[in-house]
């Protein structure tokens, strides 16, 4: 599977990906764009998932460890810097069926952060794995 152009904005948002996480990788490093791997089989539950959320994307140390503070962190310039930034959430299948509420609500925030930052000609780019 051939990933996208991550450099495109209009394309940029939540997306399935069904294939190896390496082209994403070389794709992002392409478009010098900021590349992360969320493992979903690290986070037994929410606070779980929020720790690695925290963990891999390196969010700011003010980053309050719940939806509404992710909500902010992700539409914010000094986190996200000028240039976009692409994640990967990986073993995504399992988190969802054990954790429906939780999978929907974090796909929410995430798509909002892609509108938000397409707003600002900013690439951002979530692959669901």
């Amino acid at each position: 599977m051939k990933p996208p152009d991550l450099s495109n904005v209009d394309a940029a948002g939540v997306r399935e990906w069904k294939g190896p996480v390496e082209p994403l990788r070389a794709a992002a490093a392409q478009a010098a764009l900021p590349f992360a791997i969320v493992d979903l089989t690290k986070a037994r539950d929410k606070a779980a998932l929020i720790g690695e959320l925290d963990r891999q994307l390196k969010l700011p140390d003010h980053f309050g460890q719940n939806w509404d503070a992710l909500a902010d962190v992700l539409e914010d310039r000094d986190w996200l810097g000028k240039h976009g930034r692409a994640i990967v959430l990986s073993h995504a299948s399992a988190w969802r069926r054990e954790h429906p509420n939780e999978a929907g609500t974090l796909e929410d925030i995430l798509a909002e952060a892609a509108a938000f930052w397409k707003e600002r000609n900013v690439p951002f780019w979530v692959f669901v794995a």
